[in-house]
């Protein structure tokens, strides 16, 4: 059976009982439909959040595929439940460009899904609607305040870096001109389009505390400069009170259920790659608020999404993660070995052997933090028994606790050894993480100490573009802020045809966007960029919809 005939043929609970079964009263919910609701934050609890035992899902470098992820943090999730540990699963919202383009939908897979799939994969409860028109009326409001004669504002065209969204990959859309079309049309302009999940607005709804704190942030978004170089931000604009009004249902958290019931947190969804990759904080705090442990993940490999949320979304929330886990697979192990993706399905342990350092590197990484880790080795198919073993007697000898996840077949009951391996594993007490940088260092110095702490790298390299930035970074007090690395998920360095674990090499900053409401800059690496493209034959080419509704190719 795929994905969407399993998602299907399961019987969810009413969402009520779903919250019930939280210690939260199915009237103080706000229902969408019979199966998700939104959470209102009052009944966010932040003294119950210190108890709560906080599991990081992350990864080794993955295949163009990925590595399962999601399926791992729902099958542990049901895992520990089958245990007798009370536990959630805290998630982001996929985006409609990775599934209608290549990589698929973001619910988990097999046994192993949060539902209902379809309608968490497609428009959900509209917070990706409500980011996206968001963030386009800031870029109308920023047109209106250049075109209009009576504007006081004096905002240089020239310096607007603030980019309008689209939920979908259209590459044709990176860099475009507006403003054509004469009088009437505006003043035209170079200008472009970023993907919905890397708009500030997405991590600023993500970072927010609340309402108040959200409006906050918008206000301090920075969009260009005036004639005279002095900064223009959304609050200037007078746009934040309008764009907190379109998030303001978007704010509240989205629960679901798993296939075996397990609640489910549900709420933004910015890329590790070229955002900071992790569902909302009010998500995490609401599930921590309820449930007893909280298995939430985060973006790509270690190096991306976990970096991120350590760094980035546990110094801005006040949490730890008591545990990590690094999801691995026989498949990305081989490839870091050499072997061709074509190729995957062959057995080959000594192949795998040669990827395991890529997954060392990130064992490494996670250690430095200060955290506990257990390596959960995803089951496929096409894994042969010595190929797995492989793997299990290397984390062995690592001396990093290990254990296989069949959850894809087998939902919680594959998970129950890792589940145990996990509760096991994780501190008793909370955990004083030791960040990869200082607050107080200056932006050269966190991005020599990411790149070469977490990435292996030698050093790191500006572009001209990049030094020009930096240095009116500086002028404007931007420069103490933490960093948003974007940078290739497929290699450990900025190059993605560099596999394993490469020694030896620089990464190269091209450039910088601002992320001041979110509160981080973004440092672009390589040939990174914000709007993806579709490959040659996308997702969408096997997607219909039968006269009865029923759908076909989501996965």
């Amino acid at each position: 059976m795929t994905d969407l005939e399993i998602a299907r043929a399961a019987t969810p609970r009413p969402i009520g009982a779903v919250a019930e079964r939280l210690g939260i009263a199915s009237d103080a919910i706000e229902p969408y439909g019979r199966y998700k609701a939104k959470l209102p934050l009052e009944l966010l609890r932040e003294a119950s959040i210190e108890n709560a035992r906080l599991v990081l899902v992350t990864a080794l470098s993955p295949t163009p595929a990925g590595e399962g992820k999601t399926t791992t943090t729902v099958g542990l999730t049901d895992g520990l439940n089958r245990i007798g540990v009370r536990a959630a699963a805290a998630l982001r919202e996929p985006s409609l460009g990775p599934v209608f383009g290549m990589k698929g939908g973001a619910a988990g897979g097999g046994r192993a899904q949060v539902v209902p799939m379809e309608d968490i994969n497609l428009h959900f409860t509209g917070d990706f609607a409500a980011v996206e028109k968001a963030n386009n009326l800031l870029s109308a409001l920023i047109d209106n305040a250049i075109a209009s004669t009576k504007s006081t504002l004096g905002l240089d065209p020239r310096s607007v870096v603030w980019k309008r969204v689209m939920d979908m990959n259209d590459r044709a859309l990176r860099s475009i001109v507006t403003g054509l079309g004469g009088k009437s049309g505006g003043v035209p302009m170079e200008a472009g389009f970023n993907i919905t999940a890397a708009s500030e607005v997405m991590a600023i709804l993500c970072m927010a505390r609340d309402l108040a704190d959200l409006n906050a942030r918008l206000e301090r978004i920075y969009v260009g400069d005036r004639f005279d170089r002095t900064a223009v931000t959304a609050g200037d604009l007078e746009a934040a009170g309008a764009m907190t009004l379109l998030l303001r249902d978007a704010i509240r958290p989205n629960l679901v259920q798993t296939l075996e019931h397990s609640p489910a947190f549900i709420h933004g969804g910015p890329f590790a790659n070229i955002a900071q990759g992790t569902n909302s904080l009010l998500a995490t705090k609401m599930a921590m608020s309820y449930a007893d442990w909280v298995v939430t993940e985060a973006g790509f490999g270690a190096d991306l999404g976990a970096e991120k949320f350590l760094n980035l979304k546990c110094r801005a929330g006040g949490i730890a993660p008591r545990v990590a886990v690094v999801v691995a697979t026989v498949r990305a192990l081989k490839y870091h070995g050499g072997v061709r993706l074509a190729d995957l399905g062959t057995p080959d342990a000594d192949a795998v052997r040669r990827g395991l350092p890529n997954l060392e590197r990130h064992l490494e990484s996670l250690a430095g933090f200060g955290l506990p880790v257990v390596v959960a080795l995803n089951a496929f198919a096409s894994d042969a028994p010595e190929e797995q073993a492989a793997v299990l007697d290397a984390c062995a000898a690592l001396g990093v606790p290990a254990a296989l996840n069949r959850s894809w077949a087998l939902g919680g009951e594959g998970a129950v050894d890792l589940a145990a391996a996990v509760v096991a594993a994780a501190s008793p007490t909370p955990i004083s993480l030791r960040h990869t940088y200082g607050l107080e260092d200056d932006l050269q110095a966190k991005i020599h100490a990411v790149a070469t702490q977490i990435y292996g790298a030698d050093g790191v390299d500006w572009a001209p573009k990049a030094a020009t930035q930096a240095a009116r970074f500086a002028q404007l007090g931007l420069d103490r802020l933490p960093i948003c690395m974007a940078k290739t998920q497929k290699s450990l360095t900025d190059d993605e045809s560099r596999i394993g674990r490469p020694t030896g090499f620089r990464i190269t900053v091209r450039e910088f966007e601002v992320a001041a409401g979110a509160g981080f800059l973004i440092p672009i690496t390589g040939s990174m960029l914000r709007m993806p493209g579709l490959p040659d034959r996308p997702a969408s080419a096997g997607m219909r919809v039968d006269p009865d509704g029923t759908v076909h190719g989501l996965a």
